[in-house]
């Protein structure tokens, strides 16, 4: 295979699994205060969605924990990618228990963090419909620790086919699937594990608003935000769910519509002309363009 090939080129950031000591008041959660359907499920295993796709959330009852699994749609045939990634001597198996909408799965272990990733080229349509008012269009990115921000990145980049967009100092790093700025970002940290946040798209600011006063209404309350942030642009804002997870609705993140061109599409609060993938300092401004920043959020 040559080296400019990805073993598996990975297309669309399709679900996130957490598990939950009390998962019947998670789920609650995300059919109250975000308006996700419940698809399918049990006492212990629910499948929730945004509308599109069978299920954007996973909630498996368990210890609090997030990311505990993470799944990505694929670009290619399922058995190419079985094939390339076995050539290429990665680990991976084949299953068909992983979900009802999932019936061939291919899974594989993310270096540093040991998190299954669950690959997939054909999930099942969702009948959830276009939902309430609040309900965020899509599961957007999640961000995650690692020990070794250079292994993860070349993993997510040589194996998955994910392009750089940005980095943060030497400890933080966005990476994209298609247009979106990006699916997965990660920041290097030997203190922190598991996830840093989960972001929910919102389709623009008055969307955002709406659901944010829908969850004011139901004793929901920010802890960082409205901003917008530097890297990716999004206007975004960050709470908490029932289990203590970050939960950013966001929305206006950077599009690179045209790869061969290697910049964003333009934007009138861009920084640079044309705003390509760059290295950002270590600021305020960069984690928040309108304002504060919280001690917490850069910590690694």
């Amino acid at each position: 295979m040559p080296d400019d090939i990805p073993a598996a080129r990975v297309s669309t950031l399709g679900y996130v699994e957490f598990t939950s000591p009390d998962p019947d008041r998670l789920v609650e959660y995300y059919r109250t205060c975000l308006g996700f359907h419940v698809e399918d499920g049990s006492p212990d295993l629910t499948f929730l969605t945004t509308g599109l796709d069978h299920h954007s959330v996973v909630v498996r009852k368990g210890e609090a924990a997030a990311r505990t699994s993470v799944g990505y749609r694929l670009a290619v045939p399922l058995d190419d990618a079985h094939e390339r990634l076995a050539d290429a001597g990665v680990p991976v198996s084949r299953r068909t228990d992983v979900a009802p909408s999932t019936p061939d799965v291919l899974v594989l272990h993310e270096p540093g963090t040991d998190v299954p990733l669950h690959l997939y080229d054909v999930q099942a349509a969702s009948d959830g419909g276009q939902g309430p008012a609040h309900r965020p269009t899509k599961l957007g990115h999640v961000a995650a620790f690692s020990p070794s921000l250079d292994r993860i990145q070349g993993f997510y980049q040589d194996l998955l086919g994910f392009r750089w967009s940005d980095t943060i100092g030497d400890f933080f790093v966005f990476l994209r699937c298609n247009a979106d700025h990006h699916a997965a970002n990660f920041l290097q940290s030997t203190r922190f594990t598991g996830m840093h946040h989960v972001a929910y798209e919102m389709r623009d600011l008055d969307h955002l608003q709406t659901t944010l006063d829908h969850l004011a209404r139901n004793d929901v309350r920010l802890h960082w935000g409205p901003g917008r942030h530097g890297p990716g642009h999004n206007v975004f804002t960050y709470h908490r769910d029932p289990d203590g997870n970050t939960v950013e609705l966001f929305t206006q993140l950077d599009q690179m519509i045209d790869e061969g061109a290697g910049h964003f599409e333009p934007r009138p609060w861009h920084e640079d002309r044309p705003q390509v993938p760059k290295t950002w300092e270590v600021d305020i401004a960069t984690a928040n363009a309108w304002g504060p920043v919280l001690p917490e959020v850069l910590e690694h």
